[in-house]
């Protein structure tokens, strides 16, 4: 599932930019008010707010395209007969080094006259075909550079703040540095910020193993588009020459499943689906990830350990608090199980008297079953 700042995007009606909504968010929980979050920014006091780190004019215009069941389709990938990765909706072979356009239908050669679906007055909810997106830029010749691509990258990688006590990524980075400590949140971050660039190819893979891609607009066309911000099994960046995979990433900032699905995506591209993976390379971000989650498993085992540990030592040196403890444990367990007696009983009585013959005895004031026995 997606972390909370997408969630947010996801449930919002206009599927504002989770990263910016999660900026009116910090603020919301920290004003005086019982109005809801979405009321609270569209029709209540926050309507009036207009912050800093992230103009209203910026978080009404950034809108995530979210694909409908028959969009999708155009971005849907198939395996041909020599395991090369083609379009579905027209056998087309994929080359994310040449030059496509998203559209209305999808990706399309730079040169097809289709149209780009462009909202054109997020305000009043309406969109138009207008121009088109190239796979190049959305900007300007002179805009496109180094700078261009590292805005976008922390766009994408670390969301605006407010001034409102919470934290940039900057201050952040910064205090972390200070206190030679190290978040796994910072590092992913930091990672996507160097695989974002210009002509960024990304993918996902639902629960199914459907594969779909699409080019990515930060702020408008993002991981979510694809399955409306639900369950998905694999999601990041991919490189296609002439059908022939060439390079996965498993680097995404709305999802961020394990690595073991990444691990069970790529066998299934290659023994289920038969795609050819002669020349794939996999992110070095990969097997950061790996040794992420296996610093985060060995930390938390390790803070199991010690707990029993102290137990242990408890129980020795500390007679009356261990006693004390298990008294506690066995009371929670006790009303557990207690709890769980009386469900299955009114379960059970629910699907006796929901039969006729339960009907009949039931007004005969007759129970077919007993109550549950008090524990000893």
């Amino acid at each position: 599932m997606m972390g909370l700042q997408y969630l947010l995007e996801m449930v919002d009606l206009k599927h504002r930019y989770g990263a910016n909504l999660r900026v009116y968010h910090e603020a919301w929980k920290q004003a005086d008010t019982d109005e809801s979050f979405f009321f609270w920014l569209d029709h209540g006091e926050g309507r009036a707010y207009d912050l800093e780190t992230c103009s209203r004019e910026q978080l009404e215009r950034e809108r995530i395209r979210y694909l409908s069941c028959e969009e999708r389709q155009h971005y849907l990938v198939k395996v041909d007969d020599e395991g090369r990765l083609c379009w579905a909706k027209n056998g087309q072979r994929i080359d994310t080094y040449k030059e496509w356009k998203d559209s209305v239908h999808g990706i399309v050669p730079i040169d097809d006259p289709t149209p780009a679906y462009v909202p054109v007055n997020p305000l009043e909810h309406e969109t138009r075909l207008f121009g088109h997106a190239s796979s190049r830029s959305e900007t300007s010749e002179d805009e496109v550079g180094d700078g261009a691509e590292d805005h976008a990258a922390d766009e994408y990688a670390s969301p605006p703040t407010t001034r409102v006590d919470v934290p940039s990524g900057t201050k952040k980075i910064k205090h972390l540095k200070n206190n030679w400590h190290i978040s796994t949140d910072i590092i992913v971050d930091k990672l996507l910020r160097k695989s974002v660039r210009k002509n960024t190819w990304i993918f996902v893979a639902d629960t199914n193993f459907r594969l779909y891609v699409g080019i990515k607009n930060s702020g408008a066309f993002q991981h979510s588009s694809f399955l409306q911000g639900s369950r998905i099994f694999a999601a990041g960046s991919i490189k296609i020459k002439d059908g022939r995979l060439t390079s996965l990433s498993p680097l995404s900032g709305h999802y961020r499943p394990p690595t073991s699905s990444f691990r069970a995506f790529m066998r299934s591209l290659q023994e289920e689906q038969g795609v050819d993976m002669s020349a794939v390379t996999v992110s070095k971000s990969y097997s950061v990830l790996v040794g992420m989650e296996t610093y985060v498993k060995a930390r938390t085992k390790g803070k199991e350990a010690v707990g029993k540990m102290m137990h242990r030592k408890d129980r020795v040196l500390a007679p009356e608090r261990y006693r004390k403890r298990e008294e506690e444990a066995r009371d929670t367990s006790s009303s557990a199980a207690r709890e769980r007696e009386v469900i299955e009983h009114e379960e059970r009585t629910r699907r006796a008297n929901s039969s006729m013959g339960g009907h009949l005895m039931q007004k005969l004031g007759i129970s077919w079953l007993g109550s549950p026995k008090e524990p000893e």
